[in-house]
């Protein structure tokens, strides 16, 4: 994820390639590339399929690394804090349309509203496969791809 973020055609999906199966590896990751598009300047949202990966991914961003600092916020549930990066299970909140790093196994609603979609996945089957249907989603709809073996 670095410099340009802007396409004419629609989002840009980058698909990270993790080499374990360890799903702490795979939020690692998530939270590095967070702070790295964070320290670029743009608005990150994390999509996750559950209220309880977005309270644990909220823990692990103020604690992943000594020193790091993400501001972000979980929403819904914190709506009234305004913070560049937010943690949803739900659809990202208004404004938030540069950098979606989708954790879902779905293809993420409303992902055409961003410049760039990041899609981590690893070698555990449950996220390697529906991610395969992501990627082919995305490709068929004719998205730009990017693929990156970690």
């Amino acid at each position: 994820m670095c410099s340009k973020v802007t396409d004419s055609t629609g989002p840009r999906v980058d698909f990270y390639l993790l080499p374990g199966q360890d799903p702490m590896q795979r939020l690692q990751f998530v939270c590095r590339l967070t702070e790295k598009v964070f320290s670029l300047g743009h608005s990150v949202a994390i999509r996750v399929d559950e209220p309880r990966q977005a309270q644990f991914l909220d823990q692990l961003l103020w604690s992943f690394r000594p020193g790091s600092f993400i501001p972000h916020r979980v929403h819904p549930q914190q709506p009234d804090r305004e913070e560049p990066v937010v943690v949803t299970s739900g659809m990202a909140p208004e404004g938030f349309d540069q950098v979606l790093i989708n954790l879902g196994t779905e293809v993420p609603e409303g992902f055409e509203g961003f410049q760039r979609v990041a899609e981590v996945l690893d070698q555990n089957d449950a996220n390697k496969l529906p991610g395969r249907t992501r990627y082919a989603h995305y490709r068929d709809a004719g998205y730009p791809l990017e693929t990156h073996k970690l």
